[in-house]
């Protein structure tokens, strides 16, 4: 890149102009648009005074034109982020010094892996990656920030961020990979007999306490639908004592922007929705982000989060359903273990070589993991990524 270019700090994704923003993000992955980052900030779910105080990067050529961005937030706590590094702040404060605030480089409370270096067609994302980070670098300087964090990138930019000395560190989710299945009972025909059973026992406990299913596209979320699903959310977080990350004008936000990547399962009983899933879609995958319910009922959850998105995404010919982060309890239901990357760089040099060395650690452990976890897999026949389509 030799053209002249200039790296700006927003602190609002509503400075960026909206259509350069998406001309320059994968269409592909809804959560980096820039409606749905919009919608984050402009309902109050992630801004400063929530701990995400924005600081986006945006490289912009000598015309205006935007080159390439990096989402970004200062953040005062690791709520919402789903790559756990509590333990690094309490040695951080068991050593007299301060780990927050701290950059991240995410799509809030969206665990998802997707483009974090957004970059222009025919632009050298490589070096585009250099400079932004060193923009974040000098950024998190400037702010006393502790690190820089990058979330949830795609495999495609993993040598990118190491060429910047950020340190790697591995995760395991369980996504579902549709092997051309024709029908829901042609997917439980590839699974084990005894695993077969259970799932059609819990579904046959759902379906016999009287529940069945809508799937209500963005479009036809009305505010009351979308107010009574808001609710269901927010009581899943009120039983374990905390507060939602999302405000209820989140989900209007969404529905009204970006209706054709929202879809609401609904479990509905005598015409009244007692449980929900709030997914996205792509059109290669769905991703289950949300869920709620407004009381107890055996493998209700499995059902609404987990058995009917594999029903959608095989009518809908997706190849792909991401249910969220963590539960090993997906395994025995056909969802396969799967490696999550994220990166770090800590300005204290001290520390910034002990958590690389913990980190190393613990990537040979979370790839043993990995692997014990496919000899798990519920299927008749041997499956792993070599056989995704």
């Amino acid at each position: 890149m030799t053209a002249p270019f200039a790296i700006q700090v927003h602190r609002s994704i509503g400075e960026v102009d909206r259509s350069q923003w998406n001309a320059i993000a994968d269409t592909k992955h809804p959560f980096v648009q820039h409606e749905f980052l919009s919608a984050l900030e402009v309902s109050g779910s992630a801004c400063a005074e929530t701990g995400w105080a924005p600081r986006h990067l945006v490289m912009y050529g000598a015309d205006g034109e935007i080159l390439a961005a990096l989402p970004l937030y200062l953040k005062n706590h690791s709520w919402g982020e789903f790559v756990f590094d509590q333990p690094w702040a309490q040695a951080y404060q068991q050593a007299g010094l301060r780990y927050y605030p701290r950059l991240v480089a995410s799509v809030p409370f969206t665990p998802v892996a997707g483009p974090r270096v957004l970059c222009r067609s025919g632009q050298d994302k490589f070096r585009v990656t250099g400079f932004l980070v060193a923009k974040a670098r000098q950024t998190a300087e400037k702010e006393n920030a502790s690190s820089l964090h990058v979330l949830f990138p795609q495999k495609v930019e993993i040598d990118s961020f190491r060429n910047e000395n950020l340190v790697a560190r591995t995760d395991c989710q369980f996504h579902w990979h549709n092997y051309d299945y024709a029908s829901f009972d042609d997917f439980l025909a590839a699974l084990t007999s005894t695993r077969r059973k259970k799932v059609k026992r819990e579904r046959r406990k759902v379906t016999e306490a009287g529940y069945q299913f809508r799937f209500i596209n963005g479009g036809s979320l009305t505010n009351e639908i979308l107010d009574s699903a808001y609710q269901l959310h927010a009581t899943t977080f009120a039983v374990r004592g905390q507060a939602p990350y999302l405000t209820p004008s989140f989900f209007r936000e969404i529905a009204a922007s970006m209706s054709s990547s929202m879809v609401l399962i609904a479990a509905m009983r005598n015409d009244v929705m007692e449980a929900c899933a709030i997914c996205f879609r792509d059109d290669e995958a769905l991703y289950g982000r949300y869920w709620g319910t407004s009381n107890y009922q055996d493998s209700l959850h499995f059902e609404t989060c987990y058995y009917q998105g594999i029903d959608y995404c095989i009518r809908e010919g997706l190849k792909r359903f991401e249910p969220g982060a963590q539960g090993e309890h997906k395994l025995s239901r056909g969802f396969e273990p799967t490696e999550t990357r994220s990166f770090h760089w800590l300005a204290d040099t001290v520390f910034a070589d002990a958590i690389s060395r913990h980190l190393e650690r613990e990537r040979q452990w979370v790839g043993d993991y990995i692997e014990n976890a496919r000899e798990k897999l519920p299927f008749r026949e041997t499956r792993g990524s070599q056989d995704h389509p």
